[in-house]
């Protein structure tokens, strides 16, 4: 007896150490929670990977998370513009609800987060997660109550400030509390190409983190205006896109462009181009890292943008065909400038080469982690689990209507109800108000107004849209 006993006991310990093996190289008994990694480019259209069908050029290593995982083809941004579409990722609150919903500024850059805001962030810091965020903040600057360090995050490197992120050479970084000055870049200078430390810092932040749960939140800059990339990835597109678009910024004589210009750039379309290879590259690099620290099969990666593609700074999305079937572009509430590239890959949990139709947007990320940590949701968010989608397993809930409100360009208005797409610009004069109805499942190319057949439809459509939203002091919708 005494015998089977201990065969018994052996067999168990055993059986122990080869589950708590399975999540990492350590063979720690506290690593059972994944790693979760939010890759957010900034100004990306749909169609700017080549696995969303771009021809001009090729993004293998996005390509790759595609073909081991999913690709979301009805996956829409919080906004159409920067700080509000990052209020609604990390908070689960779309634009009628999140606390910052237009590019406002106060008298120290963005406006910053309230400090009730309960992110996705701290839900992960408070269930045992090490945070950290890597690139364009835009949600408050440092020490106000939108800090990062004040929204659950334990470690932040990058661009506090939204409008100086336009710049990618700029004269300084933020790490946490310290200013991280960038000398080689004083005056006109192209030292320090902003986006290859903030990298670094990334793959740090996995090194040191390596043994326990961690989030990593990494916002990029790239593709967004200035069109600027490092020589070596320049050279390989020049003279590839004739005919070139050059772009004259706000650079010329001065001893720096005004805060939130852009440089002048003779080869726009070679630029864009070696930018989005690069991001590339840095995508690869993340999945490299893990795979050599054996986390990989422990990890969540998903990739988006925050909103449609820009056409700033030299921008050309026109040639480029980068919203693909779709019109608009960033600052539109049509497809073009809300509806995004979204592609999770999750190795051993996800299906390789799956493709998703549900529709989804940001404010589902906060509830779809909740669900993966087993953590409660905040009170009043809007976001449904995607979980059930990306595992192929359980019912997948379903929106009633998504909603989206912007607050630039005279006030402007969407509403998603099943196929159906309400969109109403210049809301703040009632006398220009336009009011536009699209069947998205026959026209998601949005051609056909369709107002005019259905008007008991766009009767009930408006009253959800009204219903919609709270009004909030710094965001008044009038």
């Amino acid at each position: 007896m005494k015998t089977s006993f201990l065969l018994l006991t052996l067999a168990i310990v055993f059986l122990f150490s080869c589950q708590t093996k399975q999540n990492g190289t350590t063979g720690k008994a506290e690593i059972q929670k994944p790693n979760i990694i939010y890759i957010l480019a900034d100004d990306l259209g749909y169609a700017d990977l080549s696995c969303y069908g771009q021809t001009h050029f090729q993004t293998p290593n996005i390509d790759h998370l595609a073909k081991e995982g999913m690709i979301f083809t009805q996956h829409y941004a919080g906004s159409t513009v920067c700080s509000p579409s990052r209020s609604v990722l990390l908070t689960g609150q779309h634009t009628g609800h999140t606390p910052i919903r237009g590019n406002n500024r106060d008298e120290c850059g963005n406006w910053p987060l309230p400090t009730e805001t309960v992110t996705v962030a701290e839900i992960l810091q408070q269930n045992g997660y090490t945070t950290g965020a890597f690139g364009k903040w835009g949600l408050g600057c440092p020490s106000s109550t939108g800090d990062p360090n004040k929204q659950g995050f334990d470690e932040f490197f990058g661009y506090n400030d939204q409008t100086l992120a336009h710049n990618y050479y700029p004269y300084f970084l933020n790490h946490n509390q310290d200013t991280i000055w960038l000398e080689g870049n004083a005056g006109n200078g192209q030292g320090t190409y902003a986006p290859i430390p903030i990298h670094e810092q990334a793959l740090k932040f996995m090194d040191d983190n390596k043994d326990k749960p961690f989030f990593m939140y990494y916002p990029s800059v790239i593709p967004h205006a200035e069109l600027f990339a490092p020589e070596e990835y320049l050279e390989k597109y020049r003279g590839k896109f004739l005919p070139e678009k050059e772009y004259k910024g706000d650079d010329e004589g001065s001893p720096r462009y005004k805060l939130g210009g852009y440089g002048s750039q003779p080869e726009s379309h070679a630029a864009f181009a070696a930018m989005i290879n690069l991001l590339d590259d840095q995508v690869g690099e993340i999945v490299a890292k893990l795979e050599e620290l054996g986390i990989a099969d422990n990890t969540l990666i998903l990739f988006s943008s925050d909103n449609g593609p820009h056409i700033e700074g030299g921008a050309d999305p026109d040639y480029f065909g980068s919203n693909g079937p779709f019109q608009g572009y960033k600052r539109d509430l049509y497809e073009g400038g809300i509806r995004e590239p979204m592609i999770a890959w999750w190795p051993g949990k996800i299906e390789a080469a799956s493709q998703s139709d549900h529709v989804s947007a940001f404010w589902d990320f906060l509830p779809t982690v909740t669900e993966i940590i087993g953590a409660k949701n905040p009170e009043n968010i809007d976001g449904i689990s995607f979980l059930p989608s990306l595992l192929g397993k359980g019912e997948q809930a379903k929106h009633d209507h998504l909603y989206w409100e912007f607050h630039e360009k005279n006030g402007r208005l969407a509403l998603r109800k099943d196929n159906w797409k309400l969109v109403r610009y210049d809301v703040f004069s009632p006398e220009k108000t336009t009011t536009e109805l699209y069947d998205l499942g026959n026209d998601p190319s949005e051609q056909n107004n369709l107002a005019g057949e259905h008007p008991e439809l766009v009767k009930e459509l408006l009253e959800i849209m009204n219903n919609s939203r709270t009004e909030t002091e710094a965001f008044l919708f009038k």
